[in-house]
């Protein structure tokens, strides 16, 4: 599956969990979060679909993603659209990795910028949190994961399944544990948690309701149905690369 490809290309041992990295047990965002874009394959595949990674829209010629989505100086398409079909309004851009990555599982410096051609206009860019204001966050506190990735998981006798439909969606996790530079954050639908699939790499994870990208989505477990891993925003490994690009906050 091409989604697979991009989502394992890093972190197998960055948590006992397997790999992944779409939103499921979620609902379908709609305008909630237009600043919440993907990036769009100029290939058509068999499923249907072409939104391959997710991301967001920081400044207004400034999205940001997660560097196993893509290779240094890469032409790259980026939509915004709430449901993309193929020959939907696209944005161009050159994509920029952290030139870390991929560092060790202890920071992964798996963090991208594309830097659009032309302003993004009509769309308020997402905010920034501030310098290492993620650490003391209680263990009630809730993220919501927006992306373009695979909305459910099915289980079949050839195995499982994962449903594309490149639609924009959202869901709701809770914070399980913090380290240096991740968030794990629950996606149990047993518990009312919602999370990200493959395809929702790069995606934001706004902090609570606001509009505040405390981090990006990078991995989770293989069936997406435990845990969402999400590399943190506000320490300064994330900083130093964001500032060659944005206004910190």
């Amino acid at each position: 599956m091409r989604r697979l490809a991009l989502a394992v290309l890093l972190l197998t041992a960055v948590m006992s969990a397997g790999p992944a990295a779409a939103i499921t047990n979620g609902t379908v965002d709609g305008n909630r979060h237009p600043n919440t874009g993907g990036l769009v394959s100029s290939t058509q595949y068999s499923d249907g679909t072409w939104i391959y990674c997710s991301g967001t829209l920081i400044s207004p010629k400034v999205f940001l993603t997660a560097a196993h989505c893509g290779e240094e100086g890469e032409r790259v398409l980026v939509t915004f659209e709430t449901a993309y079909q193929a020959g939907g309004k696209v944005y161009e851009g050159t994509f920029y990795a952290d030139p870390g990555y991929p560092g060790p599982s202890s920071d992964a410096h798996d963090i991208a910028v594309v830097v659009l051609d032309k302003v993004v206009k009509g769309i308020a860019p997402a905010k920034l949190p501030t310098a290492d204001s993620l650490s003391n966050l209680s263990s009630d506190q809730t993220f919501t994961s927006v992306g373009y990735g695979a909305y459910e998981v099915t289980n079949s006798p050839g195995g499982h399944q994962y449903l594309y439909n490149d639609v924009r969606m959202v869901a709701t996790g809770t914070l399980n544990a913090t380290n240096k530079t991740w968030l794990r954050i629950s996606m149990n639908p047993s518990t009312g948690n919602g999370g990200t699939c493959y395809g929702d790499s790069g995606g934001p994870n706004f902090l609570g309701t606001t509009d505040i990208v405390a981090a990006i989505t990078i991995i989770g477990d293989a069936v997406c149905r435990s845990t969402n891993v999400v590399y943190r925003l506000d320490t300064s490994s994330a900083r130093t690369f964001l500032a060659e690009h944005v206004t910190l906050p």
